[in-house]
C-alpha cells in the first residue's frame, strides 16, 4: 500500500512537470499563443489590382508589430470573394462591398462582417506609345464597350491602327465587372480579351499598337516605386472626358490623385478591407492601421485617394 501511495505520488510529479513544460514551450512564439490586433498570424486575400500598394502596407505593419505575420494571397476578385465566404481567410481587399446574398450567407453563420473603407481608387485606360489617340471621350468608351466603335478610324477617319483589342488582366477580376456595371452590360464584346494579371496587360499594350488596356491605377500612379515607375515608360496612359462633354474643348482627365479625389476623372471606385473575424482579432488591427495615419500616408504616397484623411490640392498657375 505505501509503494502504491510513493508510485501515484511520482506519477502525479511527472504529469505536472510535463505540464508545466509545455505551456512554457507555447510562450517562446506569442504568435502562436494568441490572435491580438497586433499579434498572431492569419492569411489575407488581396485583389491583384492593389499588389503594390498592399506589399507596402504589410510591410510597413509587421515591421512595427514585429510578432505579427500576415500570409497574404493575391488573385481575381471572384477567388478571393468566394475564399472569404469559405473562410479561407478573414481578412480580404476588395473594391465592391460584400452584396445583400453574401451577407445573408454569413449571418447563417452567424458572423457579422466589419467593411472599412480605406481608399478611392480609379480604372485607368492604356495605350501603346505610338498610338495617337491618347485622349477619348467618355461616349467614346462607351460605345467601344458597347460594341459600336471596334476601328480606331472610327475614332479618327486618319488613323492607320486597326481593329481594337481590349485587354483585361483575368475574366474573374474586377475590372471587367466595373465596366459591365457602369455601362450596365450584360456581357463585353467579342473584342475583349483576358491576359494574365495586369503585369501582362502592360506588356501586352506595349507589343500591340490597336491594344486599349484596362488596369488599376495602383499600378502605375507610385512613380518612386521602380515597378510602377517602369510600366509608365511602356505605355501611355489615357485621358478621358466627363461624360456628356464632347466638345473639342473638352478637358481630358488621367488618372491622377487631384482628379480622383475631385471627381473629375470618371472612372472611380472605392477599396474596402472586409473582416470577418468575430473578435477583435490581428484582422481589426490590419483595418484600422490601414485607415489609420500610418497606412493613409502610404496610400497617400502609392497614388490613391486615402478615404480617411483629407487630400490637400495645389493648383499651380502659369
Amino acid at each position: 500500500m505505501p509503494r502504491k501511495r510513493e508510485l501515484t505520488r511520482w506519477l502525479s510529479v511527472v504529469l505536472l512537470s510535463v505540464t508545466v513544460l509545455l505551456s512554457g514551450c507555447g510562450r517562446t512564439d506569442p504568435m502562436k499563443e494568441v490572435d491580438t490586433p497586433t499579434t498572431g498570424k492569419i492569411k489575407v486575400g488581396i485583389d491583384e489590382s492593389y499588389r503594390l500598394l498592399m506589399d507596402a502596407q504589410i510591410y510597413a505593419f509587421e515591421s512595427l508589430y514585429t510578432y505579427a505575420k500576415l500570409d497574404t494571397f493575391y488573385s481575381n476578385e471572384v477567388d478571393i470573394l468566394n475564399g472569404f465566404l469559405k473562410d479561407s481567410f478573414p481578412v480580404i481587399i476588395t473594391n465592391r462591398k460584400l452584396t445583400a446574398s453574401e451577407e445573408n450567407f454569413l449571418k447563417g453563420q452567424q458572423i457579422i462582417p466589419k467593411t472599412t473603407r480605406i481608399a478611392y481608387d480609379a480604372v485607368a485606360l492604356i495605350v501603346n506609345r505610338e498610338n495617337p489617340d491618347s485622349n477619348l471621350y467618355f461616349e467614346t468608351i462607351r460605345d467601344i464597350f458597347t460594341g459600336k466603335i471596334t476601328n480606331w478610324n472610327q475614332i479618327d477617319p486618319k488613323s492607320k491602327l486597326g481593329d481594337i483589342k481590349v485587354l483585361f488582366d483575368s475574366y474573374k477580376s474586377s475590372n471587367p465587372r466595373y465596366f459591365k456595371e457602369k455601362f450596365k452590360l450584360d456581357k463585353l464584346p467579342d473584342n475583349c480579351f483576358a491576359q494574365n494579371g495586369n503585369n501582362d496587360v502592360i506588356n501586352s499594350v506595349e507589343r500591340n499598337k490597336n491594344a486599349i488596356g484596362i488596369v488599376s491605377v495602383n499600378w502605375i500612379s507610385d512613380r518612386e516605386d521602380s515597378v510602377s515607375n517602369n510600366f509608365l515608360k511602356k505605355i501611355t496612359v489615357v485621358g478621358v472626358s466627363n461624360e456628356g462633354n464632347n466638345f473639342p474643348s473638352a478637358t481630358f482627365y488621367q488618372p491622377y490623385q487631384a482628379y480622383i479625389a475631385q471627381g473629375d476623372y470618371p472612372f472611380t471606385r472605392e477599396v474596402y478591407c472586409i473582416n470577418r473575424q468575430y473578435y477583435t482579432g490581428l484582422g481589426y488591427g490590419l483595418s484600422a492601421f490601414i485607415a489609420g495615419e500610418k497606412g493613409q500616408l502610404i496610400l497617400l504616397h502609392s497614388g490613391l485617394v486615402p478615404a480617411t484623411m483629407p487630400v490637400r490640392i495645389v493648383q499651380i498657375k502659369h
